[in-house]
């Protein structure tokens, strides 16, 4: 869903409630401020502005369709534009950020990824406490009840008519899931142009440790990497945006922008993913921002699987499509975490644990 159109977001600036950013050390709690506005991982349109109170009451532009850019009417854009920005306070840290992911109502079903999902959260060290800062988007009202069923902080991206039905199964880049993505991308920015940092998440990753405490304060753009190289800032790390930490500054703004634009250069069917893939080094370089390419070891996935569990923060389903494959691998990944975690603490320091294999998505 467009949140903004692009003539009415270059009104606007990004809101900075104060003239800082904040560095993790140890728990989330205890934050420690730095000078200057950084992390961001995306371009768009549009720059926003809000006071420092965030005063929601006062949201000149507004909310249109995810995918479609379609406008409704201005009162309707207005209210759930203010809705957006209220549910992102209620959600957000103390510096702003919100981890955010996305689910329709085949990903929400009981025993599918949602409850996966949370469950890995309330396993995993350290953790259950991010969950407070979790918002689940829903893009159908069906996710929507499911979600407030078992979440606190929950937020339906309204489709315009006409819009594609997102509540089913999307097939890995048919033209409904290539919508679902760009559509995904779209509303980052409009986080972005709202004032707030994001870590967005697919809801087949599992967390077991606090992956913010790997992300560089001088970073723009945090994001996950299906075969890390060994090198943070090098290009020729393939990108996976199911795993992106962004901080709002004009810069990550114009990062989103540029992305969205380079669409037109591709042939028509390639997804978001590849064109920041392919286009990264151009993107950052003209926008001025910094990226990093999380170690696998950390923020890994089916792809290059980590070997040690003492280290790993994030787990992903990548390189594996299909839901029942998906759940299925990952409802062993849970239980090999649960065995990890209830041995005792001589035997974890040894080592030798390891990951069942993918056998669903890995053949």
């Amino acid at each position: 869903m467009a949140l903004f159109s692009d003539d009415d977001a270059s009104q606007y600036q990004i809101r900075s409630s104060k003239n800082m950013t904040y560095k993790v050390r140890g728990d989330m709690k205890k934050l420690l401020p730095v000078t200057t506005f950084f992390l961001g991982a995306a371009l768009t349109a549009a720059l926003v502005f809000l006071n420092a109170t965030l005063d929601v009451n006062w949201r000149p532009s507004a909310l249109a369709s995810w995918g479609t850019g379609t406008q409704p009417a201005s009162n309707p854009k207005t209210k759930a534009l203010t809705e957006l920005a209220e549910v992102l306070k209620n959600a957000s840290m103390e510096d702003g950020t919100v981890i955010m992911t996305s689910i329709n109502q085949a990903y929400a079903a009981p025993g599918s990824l949602l409850d996966l999902f949370l469950e890995s959260f309330r396993v995993g060290e350290g953790t259950a406490h991010l969950l407070d800062h979790v918002l689940i988007v829903a893009v159908d009202p069906g996710a929507l009840r499911r979600c407030r069923s078992v979440h606190r902080h929950c937020y339906l991206l309204r489709r315009s008519p006409g819009a594609v039905d997102y509540s089913g199964e999307k097939h890995f880049m048919t033209k409904d899931y290539l919508d679902m993505m760009w559509g995904r991308n779209r509303f980052q920015q409009t986080i972005l142009e709202l004032g707030f940092n994001f870590l967005f998440t697919d809801i087949d990753i599992m967390w077991f440790r606090n992956p913010l405490r790997h992300i560089a304060i001088t970073s723009d753009v945090a994001i996950a990497s299906d075969f890390f190289n060994g090198d943070p800032e090098s290009m020729g790390n393939r990108p996976n945006g199911g795993f992106l930490y962004v901080r709002s500054a004009n810069r990550t703004v114009e990062f989103y922008r540029r992305w969205r634009r380079a669409r037109r250069r591709f042939p028509a069917g390639t997804n978001e993913q590849e064109i920041l893939g392919r286009a990264q080094g151009e993107l950052s370089r003209r926008s001025g921002v910094r990226m990093q390419f999380l170690d696998t070891a950390h923020c890994g996935g089916f792809c290059q699987l980590s070997g040690d569990m003492g280290r790993v923060c994030t787990l992903h389903a990548n390189c594996c499509t299909g839901l029942a494959n998906k759940v299925h691998d990952l409802r062993n990944v849970l239980r090999d975490w649960r065995n990890y975690t209830a041995a005792p603490p001589e035997d974890r320091r040894v080592g030798g644990f390891q990951w069942t294999r993918p056998g669903r998505c890995i053949r």
